[in-house]
């Protein structure tokens, strides 16, 4: 059963890095203005290293799950999806969206030869809020046909 949950714990871990990686980017691509399909590609690739490093050093399942029933909160009630999404969100998040505004504040900078007015937290903050909700949303909506799909696959009840 360990391995099992082992198993499950890393594809969830894959699915949801690619799933968030491919929202988050598009939506900062869009948000900075500079929408072309070589630099969704790039900030996708990025990002998806970025989740699936996160996802594989940091065990979000026993987490969430520890922090659920440190709460008393049922299994699969709405409070425990909401929680648990709320601590994904907030672990993966701020990480990719604070590198990926980084990325874009340097290439600005280089492009103008550092003559833009640009300010980096400036850049994060809207950033970061619209794809905390974004990324919120994302996780609520995805992670429980994910999670269905592979308990259904490795027949765990």
């Amino acid at each position: 059963m360990e391995e099992k949950m082992k198993k499950i714990s890393h594809e969830m871990s894959i699915r949801m890095a690619i799933i968030m990686s491919f929202f988050l980017s598009m939506t900062g691509t869009l948000i900075s203005g500079n929408f072309s399909i070589p630099r969704i590609i790039v900030n996708f690739l990025i990002s998806t290293v970025i989740s699936l490093l996160i996802g594989f050093l940091i065990p979000m399942g026993r987490l969430t799950v520890s922090l659920c029933a440190a709460l008393k909160l049922r299994r699969g009630s709405l409070a425990e999806k909401l929680l648990t999404a709320f601590i994904t969100d907030l672990f993966y998040t701020p990480v990719m969206t604070a590198i990926m505004v980084y990325i874009g504040y340097k290439v600005a900078m280089i492009q103008s030869g550092g003559m833009a007015q640009l300010n980096y937290f400036e850049m994060l903050i809207p950033s970061l809020i619209i794809c905390l909700c974004l990324g919120f949303a994302i996780i609520i909506v995805f992670q429980p046909p994910f999670m269905k799909q592979l308990l259904k696959k490795y027949d765990v009840q």
